[in-house]
């Protein structure tokens, strides 16, 4: 399922996210020739400063949120541009040197049809760098998003809720790829845990992108209620003494070949 992004606000909002992709970006020692795919590039920050990194290569952008190419639109160029798709239907054939992708493949299911995919639009020896959420991540927020959705006026709106997020074990995922058609796979875990520099951080972050899915399937008079005890009992449950407020955020990574 595709959720819709306000994709102004997750400019805003997405900080950390920026700095996670920034230093992958500075891994790919990029020559400046390279065909380069970003899987689910929201906002198109990333997008464009992969570019400017291949001035004789190109770049494609793609992320199934109407309102993230929307923002992301606007930032093409010569050698970057923004598709409106869905990770799971790539229309590409050996067409990349590179396929990166930053803070998006959780909210992706099947990570087997993935990997086949991604192997499927690599050109031979191309290469994969990814890194997305893993077990453990976001802790706080899952124990009190479960806690508001278990709430009686909440409740029934989730009775067919399907959990929005693949978060596996490193163990689990190593697996997985290797299980995959990739070739010189290397996967590791990563404790990326945050402190947001103040409540409204971290509010930020909770309404661009984390409470999207499940204030999609409440009504017009619960989303505002559903909303704010969230964000009320997450203030409770991680402001630290400075003011702060704390979060864990735990990454998967895996580095690949074609």
């Amino acid at each position: 399922m595709a959720h819709e992004f306000d994709g102004k606000a997750y400019e805003k909002s997405s900080t950390h996210q920026k700095e996670w992709g920034s230093r992958l970006i500075d891994e790919l020692d990029l020559r400046g020739t390279e065909h380069v795919l970003d899987l689910g590039c929201g906002d198109g920050a990333l997008t464009v400063k992969i570019a400017h990194l291949v001035p004789n290569g190109e770049v494609i952008g793609i992320d199934s949120s109407q309102c993230m190419i929307d923002v992301a639109g606007p930032k093409a160029a010569r050698n970057v541009q923004f598709r409106l798709m869905d990770i799971n239907d790539l229309a590409f054939e050996q067409t990349f040197d590179v396929v990166f992708s930053n803070a998006a493949l959780h909210w992706v299911s099947d990570h087997r049809r993935l990997l086949e995919s991604i192997h499927r639009v690599l050109s031979p020896g191309g290469l994969l760098r990814l890194q997305f959420a893993g077990s453990g991540n976001c802790a706080y927020f899952f124990g009190v998003i479960r806690q508001a959705m278990s709430i009686g006026r909440f409740k029934s709106a989730f009775g067919d809720f399907q959990w929005p997020w693949y978060m596996p074990s490193v163990d689990e995922y190593r697996a997985l790829v290797q299980s995959s058609p990739l070739s010189a796979a290397h996967v590791w875990g990563e404790n990326a845990d945050r402190h947001f520099a103040d409540a409204e951080s971290m509010i930020s972050w909770i309404d661009q992108p984390s409470i999207v899915p499940f204030l999609a399937h409440l009504n017009s008079e619960c989303k505002e209620p559903f909303r704010d005890y969230v964000v009320a009992k997450m203030i409770e449950e991680t402001r630290q003494s400075d003011g702060r407020c704390f979060e864990t955020f735990r990454r998967i990574n895996l580095k690949a070949r074609r």
